[in-house]
């Protein structure tokens, strides 16, 4: 350790502290921990890539159809593993596998259900970008034995521990068991996690959003007219200039609000309304929109708060809005406004045109 990290927290040392024997969840430390461990084993991986021929594509699709890479299966493994070992984890839920895994009866010395996604930016394994690791801890259901799948189905709002880790210029952990949201950064030279940004905040307006902008002609009313006013910077109602951001890996765009501010948006549109959304609920939406949430933060479809949603299912889609809390109330209030147009087969008006079509339409419009 250098003279700067020695007087450092450790992620452990800060876990210990936020629990004390015999407080509920005094084990979920340890899981904690546990979890750490297998980020740093992924990071060391990613750290690696060619050289250690994980790069490219696998010969499988996982459930949904979308073709796996290698580091996705090699980063699935190392957190099972993990899991596994701990001795703490009933069942697990990974969007790399179709079902949940069972791993042991849940009890009072095993009482928690975990669910990952693995390796999230997969695209970006081949071009050295940004990719992370997103993870939810929930309370393993003691009445049921074995657990089966409807344990899961609970919602975020009861999550006991939510983290991503991003592997980046450096390694970092954000998280959160509701008492704020915590970074920590990865000392390869100890390995420890050393807490490096405590009690993070967003900040409540920003000027920077981030979406797929290639998809514009299929988003709805509400988010094509906000995208439309960031667009007209200071000229337009919103009165100030806005960047756009896009990293191609959702755990990217998000770390960039949690750190600074923004506004991050993969909304319902038409070519993912059949699917209920693009991003999955239970192991991608819900644990980041915790951390947003304990960082002062919002996040929402545009309709609900992501955390208020009871899945129906293993890997339940989800449109996702999240961020400043100034610029996440608008859409909000735009989503209010709006009615979706019945279904038609003559084209719809695009944009504010069919924003404003649609309240002309709306039974209170003018009330």
């Amino acid at each position: 350790m250098t003279k700067s990290t020695e007087s450092r927290i450790t992620l452990t040392q800060f876990l210990r502290t936020a629990w004390q024997p015999g407080t509920p969840q005094d084990s979920l430390p340890t899981l904690l921990d546990t979890l750490a461990a297998a980020c740093r084993e992924i990071a060391a991986t990613v750290c690696q890539g060619q050289l250690a021929d994980v790069l490219g594509n696998s010969e499988h699709c996982n459930s949904q159809g979308e073709q796996q890479k290698k580091l996705d299966l090699l980063s699935n493994d190392i957190l099972i593993r993990h899991a596994q070992a701990s001795g703490l984890v009933a069942a697990l839920v990974s969007e790399e596998l179709p079902d949940m895994l069972s791993l042991r009866p849940a009890s009072a010395s095993c009482p928690y259900l975990l669910s990952f996604d693995p390796l999230d930016g997969s695209s970006n394994v081949d071009v050295n970008g940004l990719l992370g690791t997103i993870f939810s801890v929930l309370p393993a259901p003691l009445t049921q034995t074995p657990v089966d799948a409807t344990a899961f189905l609970q919602a975020g709002a009861r999550q006991l521990c939510a983290a991503y880790a991003i592997y980046g210029p450096s390694t970092m952990l954000i998280i959160t068991f509701g008492q704020g949201t915590q970074g920590f950064t990865l000392d390869h030279h100890s390995g420890e996690f050393l807490l490096t940004h405590p009690d993070i905040r967003i900040p409540v307006a920003t000027q920077e959003f981030a979406i797929n902008a290639s998809y514009q002609r299929f988003w709805e009313a509400p988010v094509q007219r906000f995208i439309e006013e960031c667009q007209a910077g200071q000229d337009g109602p919103l009165g100030k200039d806005f960047n756009m951001r896009w990293s191609g890996a959702m755990i990217g765009d998000v770390h960039r609000v949690i750190m600074r501010g923004g506004v991050f948006l993969y909304p319902l549109d038409q070519r993912n309304r059949h699917r209920g959304g693009r991003l999955r609920l239970l192991y991608e939406a819900n644990p980041v929109s915790w951390l947003v949430e304990q960082a002062g933060g919002l996040s929402t479809t545009g309709s609900e708060r992501i955390l208020a949603l009871t899945p129906h299912g293993l890997h339940q889609r989800c449109p996702l809005i999240l961020g400043s809390r100034e610029e996440v109330r608008r859409i909000q209030a735009y989503y209010q406004q709006y009615q979706p147009p019945a279904p038609s087969k003559a084209a719809l008006p695009r944009g504010k045109a069919r924003f404003d079509a649609s309240l002309a339409a709306s039974p209170h419009h003018g009330n």
